[in-house]
């Protein structure tokens, strides 16, 4: 959801009873302070906090990272790390994910967790508290999160079937909806945009050629768009990136501003503009573009993705290494 463009089973989590069993999570559930006392005396989340502050402080494009290899990761296998696993044929080959970063960030929060308490916490749930961390530094609010995760040893490029960036509202929800994910949800997971770019391969259709037309987009807002036609020209093999946001004050914020932008006509890529142009989604953009309490939703929406086919219990296996499934220890 971010350095390109930036997705997420049937099951019914609520925000406030996410503690019930979701997706293969038959053999346990995940819960608030899952670690608590599995560590004896330190604190998993501020471990993982602490990683992520370091590197938000001289990074803070990392926020944008993290939220989109969340997003990637949950809507394949369900929230289970394998988009981190390294391979000839892994998820992280695939096309959609090429351009997904921030492997190194997980690696180093796994590193430090190890060292003070190995073979206890999955991947699956840093990426979930590194991404929550990391929104929380970009100003959107610090939402509670629940692990008790573990990470899955599957990992196929031939599973990564991610919406694209021009897919329509109606067949967008239905695919959200296939995660158990609604309308609204979709709407405030969408709203991850508010930071991060895309490149223009992803939207120079709209600029030249909308729907074969040999027309730019007519919804495009006229400045906007001739602005990303000097960012984007026709005929050139660069492929350089915007912001999602085109508010230059806060593209670095988790904030309400993508939805201000895109009720102004100035969203990016096809689907955000469609958002707040399609009656199944405009009366929610326009709320939110509104103030309506965007922090506290869009925190909810990540806690509801974070659950998405989740492995608990005795299910999948905690990684040594976050990149490998784990292989029998010699003695």
């Amino acid at each position: 959801m971010s350095r390109a463009s930036t997705t997420v089973l049937a099951l019914v989590c609520i925000f406030a009873t996410l503690a019930g069993s979701c997706g293969r999570a038959t053999g346990g559930a995940l819960q608030q302070a899952f670690y608590k006392g599995k560590c004896v005396a330190a604190d998993v989340e501020a471990v993982v906090g602490g990683v992520i502050r370091a590197r938000f402080s001289r990074d803070p494009t990392i926020a944008a990272a993290l939220l989109r290899m969340q997003f990637h990761d949950c809507f394949v296998n369900g929230c289970d790390a394998s988009i981190l696993l390294d391979g000839n044929s892994t998820e992280k080959t695939a096309v959609p994910n090429l351009s997904v970063r921030g492997y190194e960030i997980i690696d180093a929060a796994k590193a430090v967790v190890e060292s003070i308490c190995p073979g206890v916490v999955s991947c699956a749930d840093i990426i979930v508290m590194a991404t929550r961390d990391a929104v929380a530094l970009s100003g959107g609010g610090r939402y509670i999160v629940q692990t008790g995760r573990r990470d899955g040893t599957v990992s196929l490029a031939k599973n990564v079937n991610l919406p694209a960036p021009s897919i329509s509202v109606s067949d967008s929800i239905k695919a959200f909806s296939k995660k158990g994910l609604d309308s609204i949800d979709m709407v405030y997971l969408l709203g991850g945009h508010t930071v991060g770019n895309a490149h223009c391969s992803l939207f120079r259709d709209r600029l030249y050629n909308f729907q074969n037309t040999g027309k730019a987009d007519p919804t495009m807002d006229s400045t906007l768009l001739n602005t990303l036609k000097t960012r984007c020209p026709q005929n050139s093999t660069a492929d350089n990136t915007v912001n999602l946001d085109q508010n230059p004050l806060s593209s670095m914020a988790v904030d309400n501003s993508y939805y201000r932008q895109i009720i102004l006509h100035r969203g990016i890529l096809q689907i955000d503009q469609e958002l707040a142009l399609d009656p199944l989604t405009n009366p929610t953009v326009t709320a939110i573009a509104k103030g309506f309490d965007f922090s506290t939703r869009f925190g909810q929406a990540m806690v509801k993705l974070g659950a998405v086919e989740v492995l608990t219990g005795t299910q999948g296996e905690i990684r040594r290494s976050c990149r490998a499934i784990n292989t029998p220890l010699k003695n």
